[in-house]
């Protein structure tokens, strides 16, 4: 395989940045979210019309003039503010990348991908501005909170292509690979799927509504949950949703769902990656299998702790950002095992394995 250019090296070096990067974002988006600072600033892009938070009494009663329903409190715009700073920034970033690729695309780097990345981040800038402009509306929150860890996939496939390289693995264990392959992208279903569940469970603020642990408000199925307005996705648009309208019944509905998804994903992944070790145990994949292993225990272990020390701040951001890490776990271990998992062809009498072509 030839030896990457410099176009590929400077490209690798700038998405793996955008794409620690936006972990910081997804991370600032949980804090906001967290300190009820979603609405910290009434208007978008801006902050009351003001590029930073308002300080001095008198832009500060400027501001209040302009929104006299929404008295400025610096303490929730700052949170809000930084977010959209840190977001504008990791805009420029990938729409620099986006440019880069264009330009040397003649020496053979990857366009396609940072081209729909860059389209995705002005969606994702769209919903930013709903978020604010609707209110929180539940389904619009939601939608923007997947979309950060979607520009975060995206930007760790970006890099993956760019950087990272599959080792070979002994030519007995590419058909196993190749069946549990399907099983991968099951998981990696779950996995999207929980992530849904949790961003709709922070948009409905249902986070609080099981206080105890195993159970639910003293019950182990609590009787009274309501799942037809739990799960409404159809709310009313209008109402400020800052501290949510669902009742405790339709948010103790979602909590419960969201614990359900989780005791499924690891039950899913306990016996997935124990037959997936069987077969990597003594191949470079092995570390994958661990990795991801120890991610989802530490994912789990943040949610029990969520609900045992009533959602503290730092817990609650480690959450999501443990979320987004199994999500990236589980998209490398799928595009390494892809590489490797296809069907084994006869080879020529006398091909070493160190000769097989690895699939880029």
């Amino acid at each position: 395989m030839n030896q990457p250019g410099k176009a590929h090296r400077v490209m690798a070096r700038w998405a793996l940045i955008a794409a620690l990067f936006t972990v910081v974002v997804v991370m600032l988006g949980a804090w906001t979210r967290l300190v009820d600072a979603g609405l910290g600033c009434p208007d978008w892009p801006g902050c009351y019309g003001f590029l930073t938070v308002p300080q001095s009494e008198a832009s500060i009663a400027e501001a209040n003039a302009r929104f006299p329903e929404s008295p400025v409190d610096v303490s929730k715009g700052w949170p809000e503010m930084i977010h959209r700073y840190a977001a504008g920034s990791l805009g420029l970033i990938v729409f620099g990348i986006a440019i880069y690729a264009v330009r040397h695309r003649r020496e053979g780097v990857p366009v396609r991908l940072p081209l729909f990345t860059a389209g995705f981040i002005v969606l994702q800038a769209l919903f930013g501005m709903w978020t604010v402009t609707l209110q929180l509306w539940p389904k619009v929150v939601a939608l923007h909170l997947l979309g950060g860890f979607t520009t975060l996939s995206l930007l760790t496939l970006l890099t993956l292509r760019l950087r990272a390289s599959r080792k070979p693995v002994p030519p007995e264990r590419e058909s196993a690979l190749a069946r549990l392959r399907p099983w991968l992208y099951g998981g990696l279903a779950l996995v999207i799927l929980q992530i849904a569940l949790g961003a709709w469970t922070a948009a409905n603020y249902a986070a609080v509504a099981c206080p105890d642990l195993p159970t639910c408000q003293g019950q182990w199925w609590p009787e009274d949950m309501d799942f037809r307005h739990g799960f409404d996705i159809l709310q009313t648009i209008g109402p400020n949703y800052l501290g949510g309208q669902l009742t405790a019944d339709g948010r103790v509905a979602i909590h419960m769902t969201h614990r359900v998804g989780a005791m499924v994903v690891l039950g899913y992944f306990a016996v997935l990656l124990l037959a997936l070790w069987r077969q990597v145990r003594q191949t470079p994949l092995r570390s994958m299998v661990l990795l991801t292993a120890g991610v989802l225990l530490m994912q789990i272990g943040l949610g029990i702790a969520n609900v045992a020390f009533h959602i503290p701040l730092s817990v609650a951001v480690a959450h999501n950002a443990m979320g987004a890490g199994l999500l990236l776990t589980v998209i490398h271990m799928l595009w390494r095992v892809h590489g490797y998992a296809r069907q084994p062809v006869a080879e020529p009498a006398g091909t070493t394995t160190n000769q097989r072509e690895v699939p880029a």
